[in-house]
């Protein structure tokens, strides 16, 4: 990587399917772009309206690493500014270092612009959060083992023996060794599930919500088989808990250094994850529709 003012090939995160979640200086790129490669399989062609008249386009989907990262040398030379054009994060299942290996060895400057992942964009799409306090505030973000090999000691049973808030890419055919893991890991048949397909993509996207006794034949009843984040996590359904433990940060009784407490802190209720109803008493299909505790000098998010 090369100082990005110098940057020819620009990896953009897409995001996960809406163009409207590209972020405002990875339109910028397109829209002064020679030429871009974008990830067709992935990525709405939508995406590219924001390209000058004259770009030149293609898509990446029948094309071999090598292929493309061919392509990427041969338009930087030609072109100020070439982008390749990625879903959600560049750097999250993108083959990222991959095709940059190649550009660092022909001298071609690059640079990244992250993107907005479908993990985010589905947990907005049901209305849920990934982090609640005194429930989970880790979340991992992983896939189970198909043809590309899990690292020892990152099985699913192992990761999701933590009971945090798990989001699995690519997986979505095989939810049967997603169910295998979290049983393995003490998950009860009643823990909460929730599958989104195309998050936010105009008119594609499906959420659907259920245990891990029945998800997977609800996610069949709903045609899902493909571009799907699955996410089970003790947080799902805390809007219609019946108690929830406060976030310290916007607590009155909490002292930090923008604002001092005007009540006596509030007491921290029982666990709230034992309040929470039974998952399969919501809709199987629905439509589109945290307070995380912070340390009271880093109110941040990503």
């Amino acid at each position: 990587m090369m100082d990005a003012a110098q940057a020819q090939v620009w990896f953009v995160g897409a995001g996960p399917g809406d163009p409207e979640l590209l972020t405002v200086k990875g339109r910028g790129l397109l829209e002064r772009a020679g030429a871009v490669l974008y990830a067709g399989s992935l990525v709405d062609q939508a995406a590219t309206r924001y390209t000058p008249p004259g770009c030149e386009i293609r898509d990446s989907k029948d094309m071999t690493l090598e292929e493309m990262t061919d392509w990427l040398i041969t338009r930087a030379r030609q072109h100020d500014t070439v982008v390749r054009l990625q879903t959600g994060d560049p750097g999250l299942y993108g083959a990222l270092i991959e095709m940059t290996r190649p550009l660092d060895a022909a001298g071609v400057a690059w640079a990244v612009v992250p993107g907005v992942s479908s993990a985010m964009a589905s947990m907005a799409a049901a209305g849920e959060s990934m982090t609640l306090p005194e429930v989970t505030q880790t979340v991992i973000l992983t896939r189970v083992e198909g043809r590309t090999p899990m690292p020892e000691g990152e099985d699913l049973a192992a990761l999701a023996a933590h009971h945090t808030t798990l989001c699995l890419f690519l997986s979505i055919t095989l939810l049967h060794k997603v169910e295998a893991g979290l049983r393995a890991a003490g998950w009860a048949d009643d823990s909460p599930m929730l599958v989104v397909h195309k998050a936010s993509w105009p008119g594609q996207e499906k959420v659907v919500r259920g245990t891990l006794a029945d998800i997977r034949q609800r996610c069949r009843e709903a045609g899902i088989v493909s571009q799907a984040m699955i996410v089970a996590s003790p947080t799902l359904g805390a809007s219609q808990w019946e108690t929830l433990a406060r976030s310290k940060l916007y607590d009155p009784g909490f002292t930090h250094r923008f604002r001092r407490a005007s009540t006596p802190a509030s007491p921290a209720p029982a666990a709230a994850g034992h309040d929470a109803p039974p998952a399969e008493s919501a809709p199987a299909i629905s439509a589109a529709s945290s307070a995380a505790s912070v340390p009271p000098t880093e109110h941040s998010g990503t």
